[in-house]
């Protein structure tokens, strides 16, 4: 194809289409295929067959593919947000730098959090919610249909506990510690009892057990189980619901807001309620008796097998190995595990894939005699922590940076108005 010589500068500069290619690094049929998407126009050339473009537009059309360019992450786009808090690679995660799993299995989940949030460790840690603040959650909870979910329940205690706080305006590192210390308890305060008796002190782990259980009497094993559960899920890196909250905190959104925030985002099948469908799974299994028929009917119907599986660990999920170990030590959970063993090893014939947590903590629910919803709501009383956390190193960078450009990829404007 023959080009017209560059246009002489003036009032609209014109660009030939080799130059257009050049500034935006394109060969001339990319240029074309712009023009036929509506995001560059093009104006033949009197008596040739070539074509000239607005430099204007061209150039503006490369500051939004380098700022594209530059947004991307070699693991597909993805945003990358600076922190301190979690570190995953090599199929292991690091709070602030000590290896989490041991964090978790030799720290209480208050104390894990705490460390989370302050670089501190604080031995015996408790937390502690204020009557005011339960009596509200627990009014507006109590309101709520038979049916709601957990995630829905704690968004509702969530914003009624907000209400009882004069103070959430306060975004100073003290005010915002305050509240996550007595937000947490508050939220499983407000979860109504598994059985008439409502327990509301002790470790955090005993009271959601209350909750969660049909089992009045949990041995050391089981309470010790679900603790290091809580403290396992703290926190995983840059996790959805946990963007969501980073976004809301960038806003100067309240510390109740932006956990409002994330548990709207964890209701996702891909998130937090993937261990529900693992629950059920691993159920189906112990009922069958078998898992080869359980997994054939999911293959089937073109689902992907919940449980197993995880984009950051190519090899073991460490949280999952680490909850299998504890619950090995739990009699009654010895049905749940050669479930899940044989669910692994059936899935593993046309795809070699290893246990993920959500898979462990089916095994929890299951042999605790938990509902299905169990593991969400333990998923979501744990990752309250790690929001607040990213909540307050948020609220230490500059304001609504988490606010990216979109790449408009449209029709060029101005367009006729639609009849």
């Amino acid at each position: 194809m023959r080009d017209q010589e560059p246009a002489p500068l003036g009032a609209e500069r014109r660009l030939s289409t080799k130059e257009a290619a050049e500034l935006l690094g394109v060969k001339p049929e990319t240029v074309y295929a712009y023009v036929s998407r509506g995001q560059l126009s093009s104006r033949r050339v009197t008596g040739g067959r070539g074509s000239t473009f607005d430099a204007r537009e061209v150039e503006a059309l490369a500051r939004r593919n380098r700022r594209d360019s530059a947004a991307s992450s070699p693991s597909g786009g993805e945003l990358s947000v600076r922190t301190r808090i979690t570190l995953i690679e090599s199929d292991r995660y690091y709070y602030r730098g000590v290896d989490a799993v041991d964090l978790a299995t030799r720290h209480t989940y208050e104390e894990v959090a705490e460390w989370l949030w302050t670089g501190r460790m604080r031995p015996g840690s408790t937390f502690t919610a204020p009557a005011a603040s339960v009596a509200v959650a627990r009014r507006a909870v109590d309101a709520l249909p038979e049916h709601t979910a957990p995630t829905d329940l704690l968004r509702v205690a969530t914003i009624a506990a907000a209400t009882a706080d004069p103070l959430r305006f306060d975004l100073s590192e003290d005010a915002v510690l305050g509240t996550a210390r007595t937000l947490i308890p508050t939220l499983v305060a407000a979860l109504p009892p598994a059985w008439r008796d409502r327990r509301d002190e002790g470790p955090l782990a005993q009271r959601l057990w209350t909750r969660l259980s049909a089992h009045k009497d949990p041995d050391e094993p089981s309470l010790r189980a679900l603790d290091t559960a809580l403290a396992l899920l703290v926190d995983h890196d840059l996790a959805a619901s946990t963007l969501a909250v980073r976004v809301a905190a960038s806003a100067r959104a309240h510390p109740y807001a932006a956990v409002s925030a994330g548990l709207g985002v964890i209701e996702g099948p891909l998130h937090g309620a993937a261990s529900g469908l693992a629950h059920r799974l691993l159920q189906d299994v112990l009922d069958q008796g078998d898992a080869a028929p359980v997994i054939a009917d999911e293959l089937r119907a073109g689902r992907r097998i919940p449980g197993l599986g995880h984009r950051l660990y190519p090899g073991e999920d460490p949280r999952a190995r680490a909850l299998f170990a504890l619950l090995e030590q739990i009699p009654r959970a010895e049905p749940s595990l050669l479930a899940a063993r044989d669910i692994v090893e059936t899935t593993a014939r046309h795809a070699p894939l290893h246990a993920n947590v959500d898979l462990a903590l089916a095994v929890l629910t299951t042999s605790c005699g938990m509902p299905p919803t169990a593991g969400e709501t333990i998923f979501a009383v744990a990752r309250t922590a790690g929001w607040i956390a990213h909540a307050l190193e948020e609220y230490g960078e500059r304001p609504l940076r988490m606010r990216p450009s979109g790449l408009y990829a449209g029709p060029k404007p101005p367009q006729p108005l639609p009849e």
